[in-house]
Formats: C-alpha cells, structure tokens, sequence
C-alpha cells in the first residue's frame, strides 16, 4: 500500500502522476529490483543470519582488497563460486518494462547501484553503472582489461576443487564462505604483468569516477521526475541523486521494501512489489511513444 510521509508530498498527486504517465523519468535502481531474478537484497535478516552461520567475514572493503593478498585470495576464491550463479541471472518483468519504457521515449536513462548486467540483458541502453559491472576485470598495474569469463578458466584450472564447491550467494556474485575454506585458493594475477586484477566494480571504500557520477547528474537534470527503484539508498552514491533532483524543483518518487534514507525528500513513497508497481503505473495500457 501506497505510505504517504507527512510533509514530504510537495507535488498534488494528479500533478505527481501525470509527470510520471506523460513526463521524461529517470530512473535509479538498487538491488531490490533484481530479486524477482533471485539475485538476494544486502539487508535481509536472512542474508546477515546466512553469513554469520557460514562466518563469512562479509564483502571486502578497497582498502582490504588492495592491501592484503589474504583479502585478495578470500575475495577471487568467493568470487570463483559465484560468478557462474549470477552470470546465469536472467532479468526480469520489471527489467523488462523498464526497456520498453527508454524504447518509448519515456525513460531517459537508468543509474543502476548493481553490478549485475541485467538491465542491458533486458534490452536498456542508456544504463549508467554506477559502481561498475562484475563481468570485466581490471588490472591495477598496466590498467589492462579482460573478461571475467576468461579469468574464471584460469582460476579453475588452477583450483579444481572449486568446481565441486555449493553455497549460498550474495548480492554481488559472491559465495558465502569462510577465510578457513579459502585460505588453500591460489590468486590469479594480471597475465601480462602479473599485477593485481581486481573487478571492475566499486567496493565499498572506494570513489566512484568523478566523469560517471556527472553523467548521472546530467541524466537528472534532463528529467522530469527521478524513479528510485528497489534501492534504500543507505549510500551516499544514490542518495546525492535523490537531493539533487529535489534541489533542483524535480519530485520524487520511491518505491521499495522497507524505509530508505531518502524518504524526507521523496513526494511519494510506495512499500510495494517493485514490479507490481510498475505494472500498475508505467505497464499497462500498453506503452506508446512519449508524444
């Protein structure tokens, strides 16, 4: 059901629902979007109760990644297990509906915080992901790029046991394991200087690029309402977004399980199925170009 904050309805809700029928909409998703594709959210009680079950030490920070090989080595084992669960991951209705939303002219772009490839499987084009895509690998001594998919033969030919391993996953493609289970993985290194790889994603720690982040602000500011999608927006990387299109004169709208830290500044917070929502509102009747 539609929860409506006191003094946050800064828009009448014929006004606020006939930008979103007829206006320019941006659109930032988190990780609850993609869990109707059985990729799990990052604040479940559950995941927290998977990881303290399996002591699992939780994701490993940019500093910890990039200062100890013990890190490294935990990461790319964890990273082994994972990586051909979440490539399998198919996108769903609400991936979908959004494509055909940018496909009529309705949607001007999406800033995505997930690394999991799914809105462009779905068909989007004008995808910003902000913290990166699981499926490159950069090296952070020659700079040199390469597939994830390629380096995934070269840690299984080095640790065959890893091809026998099962486990839980989380959000971001990793399994759920213990250091005492990795501690025997070998870590690959960059093939042409030996230097270390490391995903091409954000961890937490580390900055997201300065040119990445302004083209999100661009996309905002060419909008006519931002959309927030699934994400509770407990990082400043999608939060400063949410201020931003407020600043600006823009409404927002959220919708997602749970509060989030942009719930003083949205015009409309929904705690619904994000694809129920979209479905309702941006789905049916069937889209047409924007006029």
């Amino acid at each position: 059901m539609p929860l409506f904050l006191p003094g946050t309805i800064f828009y009448g809700m014929k006004d606020l629902y006939g930008r979103l029928a007829e206006g320019l909409i941006t659109v930032l998703s988190g990780a609850g979007i993609s869990t109707d594709s059985g990729i799990p959210d990052y604040r479940g009680e559950d995941r927290t109760r998977a990881r303290k079950h399996d002591g699992d030490s939780g994701p490993v920070t940019y500093k910890q990644f990039m200062g100890s090989a013990d890190k490294r080595r935990h990461y790319w084992a964890r990273s082994a297990l994972g990586w051909p669960w979440i490539r399998s991951r198919e996108p769903n209705r609400a991936h979908r509906i959004l494509s055909r939303l940018e496909e009529a002219e309705h949607i001007n772009g999406i800033i995505t915080q997930n690394v999991d490839d799914l809105h462009f499987k779905a068909g989007s084009r004008n995808v910003i992901e902000l913290h990166g895509n699981l499926k490159q690998v950069k090296c952070m001594g020659c700079g040199g790029m390469s597939s994830r998919d390629e380096l995934q033969e070269r840690m299984l030919l080095d640790n065959p046991p890893w091809k026998r391993l099962s486990s839980d996953y989380s959000p971001d493609g990793d399994a759920l394991l213990s250091e005492d289970v990795t501690r025997e993985f070998r870590t690959p290194g960059c093939p042409a200087c030996g230097g270390i790889l490391k995903p091409d994603v954000v961890f937490f720690g580390e900055n997201v690029p300065r040119t990445r982040v302004q083209s999100c602000y661009a996309l905002v500011d060419e909008c006519d309402l931002l959309l927030v999608l699934g994400s509770s927006l407990a990082v400043r990387s999608g939060l400063r977004f949410v201020e931003h299109a407020k600043n600006t004169g823009k409404p927002v709208i959220i919708v997602n399980r749970g509060t989030t830290r942009g719930d003083a500044s949205a015009d409309l917070k929904v705690d619904t199925s994000i694809t129920q929502w979209l479905e309702t509102h941006l789905a049916e009747p069937e889209i047409s170009p924007r006029a």
